[in-house]
This record gives C-alpha cells, structure tokens and sequence, in this order.
C-alpha cells in the first residue's frame, strides 16, 4: 500500500450540509474500497489564485490515507463525475515527504491539545 494526500476544491455555491454530504461521499469511497484513511481537514472557504468556473473561491478538503495504487483511478473518476468538485489533485507521498506529514500531524494534534 503507497501513502496518498489528496486535496480537492469544491464549489462555493453549496450549502454546509451539501458541502459535508459531498465530502462523506468521498471518505466512504476510500474505506468502502480498502483506504485507511490517516488524516482529514477541512480547510473551509478559501479565495482561488484564479477564476475556475467562473468562481472565485471554494471549499478546500484534504485526505491523507493509504491505499493500493488501482484505487486512484475510481477516485479520479469519482472527482470528474461530480460536478460539486470544481478542482482535485492526488499525489502520492514519497519517505520524506511521508515524514513530514507525520511532523505536520502531530503538530496539528498538539495545537488543538491547548
């Protein structure tokens, strides 16, 4: 199994169920087909570098999780096929970079601690 991080970027246009909705239904896609998903974030409504779709901003979400390399492909399908997803970008962790978002992780957990 190779570590992923996925980030996509979702219309701004929903509402904050639909935006949830949207996000569960990829979470379920990964475990449902053998990811361990190993960290979630939702970075909320952010402004776009540029105009995608004629939006200025969207609702970023990253996912760390480990998978085996076929599950990309449902993924990337799953992304096109949704038209709540303006955006989406897979990228598979090499060591160093599984390192550091390790340091990022534990970073994070120890911020929401105090």
């Amino acid at each position: 199994m190779n570590q992923y991080e996925t980030v996509f970027i979702l219309t701004p246009v929903l509402s904050d169920d639909q935006m949830k909705e949207a996000v569960a239904k990829f979470k379920k896609l990964l475990t449902d087909n053998g990811a361990e998903i190993l960290n979630e974030e939702a970075w909320g409504l952010k402004k776009l570098a540029y105009q995608i779709q004629k939006k200025t901003s969207g609702f970023y979400n990253l996912f760390e999780f480990k998978a085996e390399p076929s599950l990309i492909k449902t993924l990337e399908t799953a992304y096109r096929r949704d038209e709540k997803v303006i955006r989406y970008m897979i990228v598979k962790l090499d060591k160093y970079a599984v390192a550091y978002a390790e340091k990022r992780r534990a970073k994070l957990a120890k911020k929401e601690e105090a």
